[in-house]
């Protein structure tokens, strides 16, 4: 008996020994810095392979599976974002709990072998809502975002110190995965302002200590403006790009620094009312190729894109271009957390690059399902949504109503106007115009639509105006996006021979915020016939159906007879869904649904043309129902340009209105001898460096008679006649503040080719910016060509 207690006894020892030894070996400090052309973990030569995927777009029960799958890749490690406003979505209310336990995803990654990179911004961009802000900074509206602004520094600080509790534990040197941590966010694009990114260095090292590692990232032709002696600088490129022209001048100023591509872009992400972006899977995997082959770190953004649930997309800048539910991002794990033909080109690729066989792929946690076609058959005017916020008054705006997302119903009384008026302000972002409850139009800020024709009216009608807002801007100073009505309305009228402006003082503001909670307290509310003055037109408002499932799996829900709004099942928020497309169908992760009876919420807003639904086994992200061609090749909006005379610019040795230049790759600036004033600038590609090529142009600027670059918020495409329509190479890609993207000419069209931009209100124009694709050999790059201003 003694022996067998003194087994017993010994084993129970060596099994807390063992499990104290692993706990030690666990928090085992480790190091991660900058060698001599290379990184160093522990001290030892180290390629970062890291794979960009965001928490919040994955469910959580998926967060295992989709680390797996980048391990799969040959990935060492997972880059992630840190979203503020989904963290504080109230002021001073923090939720780090359920999908937001960034800690949590953190620890999967080590549990799986893999390091951290964490970019805690406070601004991400990612193509998500306000670029990670939150809204209710908007609040001071005459805050200074990503500034020193005192309230905006104090809140930064207040956010990162309660992240720091959260992660702080977790880096490297404290046992943890997290090997870097990034430094703001392509400031460069933003602006110039060392002392705002220094002070935000200062607050990540005064939380995580001075031997955490920190980066900070932007792209070749601008990382010089902002960055700082004692970071860790990384290039954003896409695929294609001419890898060491990227890193050509980095290795001037910092011959010895390791190099990194800290967002390799393998794909694109996709606008409502544009075609499904993609990119070869050819040249990510060449670029990667040869990235590895020289010893260059990099971060693939995305590996895996997922989804912006709920109202977290964001929108693109300049003009107004509201991004889709879906961040597929034609990445090589798609949307649902499968491997496409991407994913296994790459996988072989990587596998070149491991001493060891890669992992295993894993099977997916969910199969993938079909539901029958149903309908929704309960219903309730979009009115019942009201909440009790009604404020009388002026004008004003969501935040100003302190709502965040949502529409706002905003009602006036009208004077007498004997003839038919223009009313116009600033909508943000869709608007629905009604008088005494008829359905006048809408005005669509997408279409930088600002007015509307209104019939003649007596006076005391009612004038509503229904305005919906969608995700703010995410990129560019344009990220202080209010929504709601953001000006002062007018009402425009001839009569009498004199034209005659009111401006109405007093409305009536009402809140419908777009959470569950408010559509499933409107289908729950009785019916009530004192606001049926409010049921405007039918069919505006919440839908509610249930379908039945035998078993669970993945399933995409079709939405293409719907009109515009959002969708819960079983209190998810799952997105929104707007019929112009591209995408026309919702992913619906098999972890959300149930067997047996599930519930659908639709929230259509202008209502559907029949309320049914469908689960189908692949997604629909592909398929326009525009209500006319997105192209600008109107032949009524060409300009004749033998009646313009065209600017001239300063050469070598004399001035000459046509311009002929030398393969370059980088920013090209032209200087007109004397200023121009016009509204519209027209390019007119006479050739291209390469005989029968594509013409091609990635961004331009124009300057002022200041010297600076003018703002091009305002900038719409007027004419094109010639557009890539496959690939999205649209005229607006040349100030879309995006340098990877780029107009492109069809394949077959001759030259000569004409590019004609709308600056929005007359301009003094000094010079001009052309930047060429930034790809190996430069297609489409202009050999000559012409600029007018007029």
């Amino acid at each position: 008996m003694k022996n067998l207690l003194k087994m017993l006894l010994t084993t129970v020892l060596l099994t807390v020994s063992a499990a104290a030894s692993a706990d030690t070996e666990a928090v085992k400090p480790g190091t991660f810095t900058t060698g001599d052309k290379t990184f160093l973990l522990n001290g030892e030569p180290f390629v970062v392979k890291a794979a960009e995927v965001h928490y919040p777009r994955i469910p959580r029960p998926y967060w295992d599976h989709r680390i797996k799958m980048c391990k799969a890749l040959g990935m060492n490690a997972v880059c992630i974002y840190i979203f503020w406003n989904i963290h504080e979505q109230r002021e001073g209310v923090f939720d780090f709990t359920g999908n937001n336990d960034v800690a949590e995803f953190c620890r999967l990654a080590q549990k799986n072998g893999m390091y951290v990179i964490v970019r805690p911004g406070p601004y991400v961009c990612a193509e998500w809502e306000m670029g990670g802000l939150p809204w209710w900074l908007l609040k001071k509206k005459d805050i200074r975002l990503r500034e020193r602004d005192p309230y905006f520094m104090e809140r930064v600080k207040i956010f990162e110190e309660k992240v720091g509790e959260q992660l702080k534990p977790l880096t490297i040197q404290n046992g943890g995965p997290i090997i870097m941590m990034q430094v703001e966010n392509e400031y460069g694009s933003y602006g110039e302002d060392k002392p705002y990114v220094s002070e935000i260095r200062d607050c990540l090292r005064s939380i995580y200590g001075p031997e955490l590692s920190l980066f900070q990232c932007d792209w070749s032709s601008n990382f010089e403006k902002n960055g700082l002696d004692d970071l860790t600088w990384t290039m954003n490129f896409g695929t294609g790009a001419n890898i060491d022209n990227q890193f050509r001048r980095l290795g001037e100023l910092r011959p010895n620094a390791p190099k990194m591509c800290s967002e390799f872009w393998s794909g694109w992400f996709d606008k409502w009312g544009a075609q499904h972006e993609t990119r070869p899977a050819k040249d990510m995997v060449e670029g990667m190729d040869e990235m590895l082959s020289k010893g260059i770190s990099f971060s693939l953004y995305m590996t895996h894109g997922g989804t912006s649930f709920g109202h977290w997309a964001g929108a693109n800048s300049p003009g107004f271009a509201p991004d889709v539910t879906s961040y597929d991002y034609d990445a090589p794990i798609n949307e649902y957390g499968l491997a496409t033909p991407k994913f296994w080109e790459l996988r072989t690729m990587m596998q070149k690059y491991s001493d060891k066989k890669l992992p295993a792929v894993p099977n997916a946690p969910n199969p993938i399902i079909t539901v029958p076609k149903f309908k929704l058959t309960e219903f309730k005017p979009f009115f019942y949504g009201c909440d009790s916020i009604a404020k009388e008054g002026g004008m004003m705006t969501f935040e100003e109503m302190d709502m965040g997302w949502g529409s706002m119903y905003y009602e006036t009384r009208l004077p007498d106007i004997s003839a038919s008026s223009v009313l116009t302000a600033d909508f943000h972002d869709f608007a629905q115009v009604f008088i005494d409850g008829k359905y006048i139009g809408k005005i669509d800020r997408v279409k930088n639509e600002k007015s509307l024709t209104l019939p003649p009216v007596k006076k005391g009608q009612t004038l509503t105006i229904l305005v919906e807002a969608m995700g703010r801007i995410n990129f560019g100073r344009a990220i202080k996006d209010f929504k709601g009505i953001v000006s002062d309305v007018t009402i425009t009228a001839e009569v009498d021979n004199c034209e005659t402006t009111w401006k109405p003082s007093q409305w009536t503001k009402i809140r419908i915020p777009d959470d569950y909670n408010t559509a499933f307290r409107a289908l729950a509310a009785p019916a009530d016939g004192s606001i049926a003055k409010h049921v405007i037109p039918d069919g505006i408002g919440y839908y509610r159906g249930y379908f039945n499932l035998s078993k669970v799996g993945d399933t995409f829900l079709n939405f293409e007879t719907w009109g515009k709004g959002q969708v819960w099942v079983n209190g998810h928020a799952m997105g929104r869904i707007w019929s112009i497309g591209p995408q026309q169908t919702l992913y619906v992760p098999g972890c959300w649904l149930k067997k047996g009876k599930n519930e659908i919420i639709v929230l259509d807003i202008v209502g559907p043309r029949e309320a049914v639904v469908w689960g189908q086994a692949e997604p629909e992200l592909n398929k326009l129902q525009l209500e006319q061609n997105n192209k600008h090749n109107n032949i009524g909006d060409k300009p004749d340009l033998n009646s313009i005379v065209p600017v001239c610019f300063t050469i070598p040795g004399g001035v000459s209105d046509v311009l002929t230049i030398e393969p370059v790759s980088g920013w090209c600036d032209f200087r007109f001898p004397s200023p121009h004033k016009g509204r519209y600038l027209a390019i007119e590609v006479l050739s291209t460096l390469k005989d029968g090529d594509q013409a091609a142009i990635a961004e331009i600027y124009l300057r002022g008679a200041d010297g600076q670059r003018l703002s091009r918020e305002s900038w719409t495409t007027k004419y094109a006649d010639s557009e890539e329509m496959n690939g999205n190479h649209t005229g607006d890609k040349v100030f879309d503040l995006q340098e990877s993207t780029y107009w492109q000419t069809e394949k077959g069209a001759s030259t000569p080719h004409l590019l004609v931009i709308d600056l929005g209100s007359e301009q003094t124009v000094t010079a001009f910016e052309y930047l060429p694709r930034a790809e190996q050999g430069i297609p489409g790059g202009l050999k000559s060509f012409k600029v007018y201003i007029y």
